[in-house]
């Protein structure tokens, strides 16, 4: 008796540590989401960019290591030359966006431009 009630309350116990670990980390799957939104198109299409080379090397006749080994290379190469893409356009376009900020508001201060000159002058 005592033995079923102390794996009861054990279960009980570990059911609830666990919920109340689980519950911290639900901040995360808003995180998954948007990882999961954004990863697999970027991998598909990265598949999609190697495949040709790798049916090529297939049809020559390389051995099946060599050709899944220069695959996980050429799909590799790829993934950086995105990711650093990605780092260049999460540099470059705040600083674009400032300076079409910046011209905008040139241009609605120019008179000369047409803009929002008063009928003074």
């Amino acid at each position: 008796m005592w033995t079923l009630i102390k794996s009861l309350l054990t279960k009980w116990a570990l059911f609830k540590v666990l919920l109340r670990t689980l519950g911290s980390l639900a901040w995360l799957i808003p995180i998954a989401f948007i990882l999961k939104a954004i990863g697999l198109p970027v991998l598909i299409m990265i598949v999609i960019l190697g495949l040709p080379i790798i049916i090529v090397l297939a049809i020559i006749g390389l051995p099946i290591v060599l050709v899944l080994v220069f695959a996980a290379m050429l799909l590799a190469g790829i993934f950086f030359v995105l990711s650093f893409g990605l780092v260049a356009l999460k540099i470059a376009i705040p600083v674009m966006l400032v300076v079409w900020f910046i011209r905008w508001l040139r241009r609605k201060n120019d008179p000369t431009n047409g803009g929002t000159a008063s009928a003074t002058e």
